[in-house]
Formats: C-alpha cells, structure tokens, sequence
C-alpha cells in the first residue's frame, strides 16, 4: 500500500536511511538543495522541509552560504516539564549552570508588555542568561520582571543578592509575592545569527523552539514572563503530567 506520508517525510526517511547507511561521511556536505530535489521528482521548498526535519533530529545540520552537513552525533537529551507542584520547573539543563547579566529599567517591547499585562514602555529588570553544559552554551533565556514590583527590594537582581540562585518563586515570596501557576507555550523558530553565534554547532536558520514561559501570582498578575531558545538539535522537550486514579 502506498505510503500516506506527505513527501516531504517519506524523503526524510528515505534521507535518514541514506545518511546512517554512510554514504555521506560525518562532517560530508550533501549534494546541492536543487540537485536533490531533482533527484526526488519534487520542488526546492519539499526537499528543504525533508532537510529540516532531520535538522531537528541532530542527523544534518545547515551552514549558512555553504550548504547542509552530515553532522557529528549528538544525543538529544530530554528536558522534563512537569505540573506536579514542587516539582515545576525541572531544571533547564540538568547539571549544567548558567552566566547572567541584568538590565535595569529596560523598557518593555511590546510582546513582552502584553505577556506582563503592562504599558509598552514600561521599566522592566531584563536579565539575559546563557546555560551551559559541559563548558558550552546549550541554551539561552531573556527573562523581564515588572520594576514597580521589585525595585528597591532584597529581589531586584535575579541572580545577585541574598535570593540569588533561588528561583522566581522563592524570590517573590521574600517580599510577600505569593507565585501559584505559571503558562508555557512552544512555538517553532529559528535560530538567529546572534543566536547561533552564541549556541556552538548551531547555524543561523537551524531550527529552535523557542518556550514562552509566564509566572503569575495569586492575584493572576504575571510577576515575570521569559523566552527561553531550545536548540531542537540538543534537547527534547518532555512534560510530566499526573493522572487521576479512579478508587
């Protein structure tokens, strides 16, 4: 029977298979996007998802002017998401750490005014982070806190002071900020050049997901909101749910 994958998935898996079979060698560039395409009997724009789709799997990986590359094995680790209270976030990058640097009253940019329920231009405390494992940056975040909620307390700084390194909730509840929930939602992207200039084994274009995390108080007013760039190369995301048990 006649597979019902759209083509762009069969000729990822028929890619896949040619790929791990080693007919292009680890570090080889692939024949040409239009060359490939030819050889399939499809358009330029089918052979690009087919690529982009073991991109995200960490088998090719794209260089930007150059062309696309067998790419060095990477294991995909899985990132856990879970909504069991106490256990929420797990962490970013399981043994890894992180560097920061905080922006005070940086004015807000639109999307992020609309997460925080607050006027464009309004004084955040923007912090940027790089996570890192193994001595490489896997993972970046830019997180922005309201300043009126903050400023001139023990938690301005996120990463600085007595509550430093705790975490957003523990950091609000020192000054009377009771968190209660938090909303994520993924969305595909790709990488920037900034991005990939700071992401090692990540081109411009690669493909992301980039998580929009909010936490919000016991009032339903978002106390801090942040974007979090997840290289689809390195990391699969993964959510824990807990389920109700019948008696």
């Amino acid at each position: 029977m006649p597979s019902q994958d759209p083509p762009y998935l069969r000729i990822a898996d028929h890619l896949r298979r040619r790929v791990t079979a080693g007919e292009w060698a680890v570090g080889e560039r692939l024949p040409s996007r239009a060359r490939l395409a030819e050889s399939y009997g499809v358009g330029p724009n089918v052979l690009q998802r087919a690529q982009e789709v073991l991109i995200g799997e960490g088998l090719l990986e794209g260089r930007t002017g150059s062309g696309t590359y067998v790419r060095e094995p990477v294991d995909r680790l899985p990132m856990l998401r879970s909504r069991t209270a106490g256990a929420f976030p797990a962490a970013l990058v399981p043994n890894g750490s992180w560097e920061c640097d905080s922006y005070g009253r940086t004015p807000a940019p639109a999307h992020v005014a609309r997460r925080l329920r607050i006027e464009p231009g309004a004084l955040t405390m923007h912090t940027r982070y790089e996570f890192t494992a193994d001595g490489l940056v896997v993972q970046l975040a830019d997180s922005w806190e309201p300043m009126d909620l903050t400023e001139n307390t023990p938690a301005q700084l996120p990463e600085y002071g007595p509550h430093h390194g705790l975490g957003v909730t523990a950091r609000m509840d020192s000054i009377g900020v009771r968190v209660v929930r938090a909303v994520e939602r993924l969305r595909p992207a790709r990488a920037s050049a900034e991005q990939a200039a700071l992401l090692p084994g990540v081109s411009a274009g690669d493909p992301v997901t980039l998580l929009e995390r909010t936490y919000l108080d016991d009032t339903g007013r978002p106390v801090e909101t942040a974007d979090l760039v997840i290289p689809d190369s390195r990391w699969e995301i993964c959510y824990e749910l807990p389920v109700e048990v019948p008696e």
